[in-house]
């Protein structure tokens, strides 16, 4: 029977666990032995008690569960430091299942290939119909859309709702989002029930429906230009496509109390939607907060991990927001493992089909050698 192991996140800001006592007691129930690194649920409030009534077995050290991991949950890439190198504890030949973003971590891809671990990557999971219970991005991505909105929120040194007093009337906040994607959407639902007025401006016409439906105002930008890939995402837009969104979205930017950026493309660097010029247009104390800062931001003056004021505006770059909703956030990406596990294996036993339309999209590593073609163009582009 293959072991999983789940090891303590040990990335700076990372409360989340990749499993709860619920997952370990089906994991089980499914015939996979799993045992647990002692401390690893404390971030989320999961006492190791838990974990072990649940059924699994507790490991005192990472190096202990990495060494008999058949399987390794985890929810962060391993860490390859001088200090600190889980790659190394990972045993030959064993399978990995974690967020990895592979533009992102390309050295590390050379050494999993090294070590031939089969390395499957929750980013990487495709957007059928069967892989929906799978789709780790989208359970992460609502949380972090929600937080987005508390967070702009609690920086704004206004009402979000409508208010009529004996003082006066209260005028609601005015939001406008960036992406519909699932973070925006979910932004635009939390942002509606706060009382705020939303306007929403996204590439993709097909949203322009769900926008409405949650009582948000679509921004047009009238284009022949087809912005949706295959899989739902959007794709890189022309200079004549983004000169036209600047000026029509930029108009209501400047009037905007709070703006939330959602926009990314996979394997890209973030597109830049607020220069410098829109933020110094924005009025005093507005907010700006930017949900595409990791991968280079949607806004040319947010700071990775910090929060700062500039011309009177509010940047808010926090880095990893569903990490401060960690209860929740670990709950649903335990879930969307259990549900791979449990639908690439059975028994106890997990074999790499590798014409399983899942296995096929996901698997990033496998034998020694990248799988997944944008990634392998990669690192042939870095090596000449």
């Amino acid at each position: 029977m293959a072991q999983i192991f789940v090891p303590k996140e040990i990335r700076e800001l990372e409360t989340r666990v990749a499993a709860t006592p619920e997952t370990v007691k089906k994991l089980i129930g499914a015939g996979f032995p799993v045992t647990v690194e002692r401390g690893a649920g404390e971030g989320s409030f999961i006492a190791d008690k838990d974990f072990q009534e649940a059924g699994a077995t507790l490991i005192d050290t990472a190096a202990a569960g990495y060494a008999g991991a058949d399987i390794v949950l985890k929810v962060d890439p391993p860490l390859m430091t001088s200090e600190q190198n889980e790659v190394a504890l990972l045993k030959e030949g064993s399978i990995l299942i974690t967020h990895l973003v592979p533009a992102n971590e390309l050295e590390l891809l050379g050494e999993l290939c090294a070590r031939k671990i089969s390395c499957i990557s929750m980013n990487l999971v495709p957007r059928i119909t069967i892989a929906q219970k799978m789709d780790s991005l989208s359970s992460q991505a609502s949380i972090a859309g929600y937080k987005a909105v508390l967070l702009g929120a609690n920086a704004l040194g206004k009402y979000f709702p409508l208010l009529m007093t004996a003082a006066g009337t209260i005028t609601p906040a005015r939001v406008v989002i960036l992406g519909a994607g699932v973070a925006g959407l979910q932004a635009i639902a939390t942002a509606r029930r706060l009382g705020a007025m939303v306007e929403v401006s996204d590439v993709r016409m097909a949203v322009k429906e769900q926008v409405e439906s949650l009582g948000a105002k679509f921004i047009t930008v009238e284009t022949d230009e087809d912005m949706e890939d295959a899989g739902g995402y959007a794709k890189e837009q022309s200079e004549d496509f983004l000169k036209k969104q600047r000026e029509e979205v930029g108009k209501r930017m400047a009037g905007a109390d709070v703006i939330i950026t959602t926009a990314l493309i996979p394997g890209r660097p973030a597109p830049l939607l607020i220069d410098e010029d829109i933020v110094k247009k924005m009025k005093p104390g507005s907010v700006i907060v930017d949900l595409a800062v990791q991968q280079g931001g949607n806004c040319a003056l947010s700071e990775p991990g910090k929060t700062v004021v500039k011309h009177g505006v509010t940047l808010i770059g926090e880095l990893n927001l569903p990490a401060m909703m960690q209860i929740h956030a670990s709950q649903l990406y335990a879930k969307n493992l259990l549900n791979l596990v449990t639908h690439l294996g059975s028994e106890g036993t997990m074999p790499l089909d590798l014409e399983e339309p899942v296995t096929d999209g996901a698997l990033l590593t496998h034998e020694g050698a990248v799988r997944h073609e944008p990634t392998r163009q990669l690192l042939d582009k870095k090596g000449s």
